[in-house]
């Protein structure tokens, strides 16, 4: 994944999407703090972003726990 996600992004996402972009997240941020831990990390900013993105995924999982946001319209 190389660009930033955004929060209007995601809110068009259903719970299992942003439920599989944070399993996709975390296991890249894992490989990026390897990579950290060994000096074969060439982007620290990239650590950075994948934190703030799974931040953003959460905020919208919670927005619509809470009811602030409805859930995207199901395609059939």
């Amino acid at each position: 994944m190389s660009k930033t996600l955004s929060a209007a992004e995601l809110r068009g996402l259903t719970r299992e999407a942003l439920n599989e972009k944070v399993v996709e997240l975390k296991e890249e941020l894992f490989g990026l703090r390897f990579q950290a831990a060994t000096g074969q990390l060439e982007s620290n900013g990239r650590l950075r972003e994948v934190r703030k993105d799974i931040a953003r995924v959460y905020t919208v999982l919670q927005e619509r726990n809470l009811g602030i946001v409805e859930e995207p319209a199901q395609e059939k």
